[in-house]
C-alpha cells in the first residue's frame, strides 16, 4: 500500500505517547506552505510496523555543491532544524560513523531521539545509512543525487528515502507524520544552504 500525501501547514506535530491525544502545534519549525509543496513526500507501508518514506526535490545547482553540503556530516546540525547533533565517531572497521540527536519542542514537552549510523558514500549517485545502535528497531536509507539535463540552468534531483521500524512503545503513526513533515524540512534546508554556498 503507497500513500502519497503533498504536505501542507496542517501537518500533525509530534505526539509524546500512544495514550496522549495529537498536539496541532508547537513543533518549533515554522516553514512557508508554499514551500512545502515544492517537496514531494511518499509513504509506503511494508511488512509489519516498517515504513518507507521518501522525499524528493529539485535544487537549481549541480551535484557537487550537494554533495559537499552533504558530506559535511559535522556542520548539519548547524542548519538542519531539530537536528541538535551530528558527530563523527570512530568507525572500527575504518569507515564513517555518525552520532545523531534529533530534538523536538512540543509545547512543554521535549522529545529526542538518537541514532548511530554508519555511511557508505559513492560518489556522486548515492550516500546510504544504515544504524547500528539507537532508539529505533531498524533505521536507513540513502540520499540519492540525479543530474538533470537544462539548456539555461543546472538541475538536481535529490531524493532522501529512509526504512523505520520503531520500538513497540512509539506509535507508529506519529513517527510516520513526524518524518514525513521533518523530511520535507530538511530538504528546503538543504536548498537553502546550497543556495547560499555555491554557484551554478
Amino acid at each position: 500500500m503507497t500513500n502519497v500525501q503533498k504536505l501542507d501547514s496542517k501537518t500533525p506535530s509530534l505526539e509524546i505517547d500512544a495514550d496522549m491525544v495529537d498536539l496541532e502545534e508547537g513543533d518549533g519549525v515554522a516553514i512557508d506552505p508554499e514551500l512545502l509543496q515544492e517537496v514531494e513526500v511518499t509513504t509506503q507501508q511494508l511488512e509489519g510496523r516498517q515504513r518507507q518514506i521518501d522525499a524528493k526535490i529539485q535544487i537549481p545547482h549541480p551535484v557537487e555543491p550537494i554533495w559537499n553540503v552533504l558530506t559535511d556530516y559535522e556542520a548539519l546540525a548547524d542548519f538542519i532544524p531539530n537536528l541538535a547533533k551530528s558527530e563523527r565517531l570512530t568507525c572500527p572497521e575504518g569507515g564513517i560513523r555518525l552520532e545523531q540527536v534529533g530534538t523536538q519542542r512540543v509545547l512543554r514537552f521535549n522529545f529526542s531521539a538518537r541514532v548511530v549510523l554508519d555511511m557508505e558514500e559513492r560518489f556522486p549517485e548515492e550516500i546510504r545509512f544504515n544504524m547500528v545502535e539507537g532508539d529505533f528497531k531498524a533505521f536507513s536509507g540513502c540520499w540519492c543525487l540525479q543530474p538533470l539535463a537544462s539548456d539555461d540552468s543546472c538541475l538536481t534531483n535529490l531524493c532522501y528515502t529512509v526504512v523505520i521500524l520503531p520500538k513497540r512503545f512509539m506509535p507508529i503513526s506519529m513517527i510516520e507524520r513526524r518524518l514525513q513533515k521533518d523530511m520535507a524540512v530538511n530538504l528546503l534546508a538543504i536548498r537553502q544552504r546550497v543556495s547560499e554556498i555555491a554557484d551554478c
